[in-house]
């Protein structure tokens, strides 16, 4: 292995130590002057690290980088907040319809809006994208911007309901920052898996493939939602970053196939 891929399989870490760095950098400036202006900051911050850190890891696990920058960086912004956006409205209607709204429509809801800009790369671009390594990155960055919004708004209303406690958004942005990897992440990117697999090679198993994939990942999540406790974050946790992983050896193993 080169340099050049080294530094690239160890990204990660330069980008969890820089990110910790500021993100304790500015919590300590807010704690020493009170200044409610770096609140945004350390929200931002705070959801944003760990995620990120797990998008480099996986963007550069194998030594090289799966997606250019651009096409990551717009995976994540775009894909997160349209599939917030999307989400939110529809589970808005939902319970408005409803009345109340079952972790499984939750699920549904969410593993599908989180779809909708991989779907349109893969309809509209897909000449350009044809690893499914790729594509399972596509999925963890748009399952990070996802997860990263979705904290944030968490954060901001933990610290309006605690009259402007720090402490308690901090808390936040701290759990959900680090079980986010094994949550929204690991369920797009396994998602995108099967999405992906179903583009490069169009048969019908390869689509059923595609929505088994998508179903494991709303059964992953609405068991995440539905039961919760440290257990259930462990075991299902343990479960989507090990298919997750799984997926991305696979899907190397398949992108460095010759092409005849």
């Amino acid at each position: 292995m080169t340099a050049q891929q080294i530094v690239r399989r160890w990204a990660w870490l330069g980008t969890l130590v820089i990110g910790s760095a500021l993100y304790l950098a500015v919590l300590a400036v807010l704690a020493d002057t009170d200044n409610p202006n770096l609140f945004p900051t350390l929200i931002l911050l705070g959801a944003l690290v760990v995620p990120l850190t797990f998008v480099t890891f996986a963007a550069g696990r194998s030594g090289r980088w799966l997606i250019d920058g651009p096409t990551l960086g717009g995976s994540l912004l775009f894909g997160g907040v349209v599939g917030v956006a999307v989400a939110g409205l529809l589970e808005y209607d939902a319970m408005r319809r409803l009345g109340a709204l079952p972790m499984l429509g939750v699920g549904l809801i969410e593993e599908a809006a989180k779809l909708i800009v991989p779907v349109v790369l893969v309809l509209f671009f897909g000449h350009r994208y044809r690893s499914i390594g790729g594509g399972i990155v596509i999925g963890v960055a748009v399952g990070t911007g996802f997860a990263v919004l979705e904290t944030m708004g968490y954060a901001f209303v933990a610290l309006l309901q605690s009259g402007g406690n720090v402490g308690a958004a901090e808390q936040t942005l701290f759990i959900r920052g680090l079980l986010s990897p094994a949550g929204h992440a690991a369920w797009t990117g396994l998602t995108c898996w099967g999405l992906w697999r179903f583009a490069v090679e169009p048969t019908g198993k390869r689509f059923l493939g595609f929505l088994g994939m998508y179903a494991v990942a709303v059964g992953l999540h609405t068991t995440w939602d539905g039961i919760g406790g440290r257990i259930t974050y462990a075991v299902v946790g343990a479960i989507s970053i090990g298919l997750l992983l799984v997926g991305l050896r696979k899907a190397q193993q398949h992108d460095g196939r010759p092409v005849v």
